[in-house]
């Protein structure tokens, strides 16, 4: 490990905590005696989505943020709750092995709105199974009730 201030490849460890599924480590250069923080964690072997149309692909963390992030805008959720879902279904997924099909993506996405909120689960609902026209929302409000 190198020092970000002088370069010096001689650094010791003053404070190491988990944080988030990494480690977050303070580290003091054994140079000019500055201090910085470090954060390691496992690097995840990649797995595929395989789509409906027969396609596959690399999982993106990103596109699943995304998709929940969006159903849940303006919504009276926290940042930490939405974090917590997205490890949660991440590592749920790497469970599956190597490749995970998209339809069980959207219903594990589904499934895990509906408990935090409503609002989002019909938002998500609507564009993963393709709402046609408002009998389809009245439908799915029916289901929650």
């Amino acid at each position: 490990m190198r020092c970000p201030f002088c370069s010096h490849s001689g650094t010791k460890v003053t404070n190491k905590r988990d944080s988030e599924g990494k480690i977050r480590r303070r580290r003091e250069c054994l140079k000019c005696k500055r201090r910085f923080t470090t954060y390691e964690e496992i690097e995840r072997e990649d797995f595929y989505v395989a789509k409906k149309d027969g396609r596959r692909e690399k999982f993106d963390i990103n596109k699943l943020k995304q998709g929940i992030e969006r159903a849940l805008e303006k919504r009276p959720v926290s940042k930490e709750k939405i974090d917590r879902m997205i490890n949660q279904i991440e590592e749920n997924l790497r469970k599956r092995g190597k490749e995970v099909k998209s339809s069980f993506i959207g219903e594990l996405v589904m499934r895990n709105l509906k408990k935090i909120d409503n609002v989002a689960y019909i938002r998500f609902a609507s564009v993963y199974e393709n709402f046609q026209d408002i009998k389809d929302f009245k439908k799915e409000i029916k289901g929650l009730r």
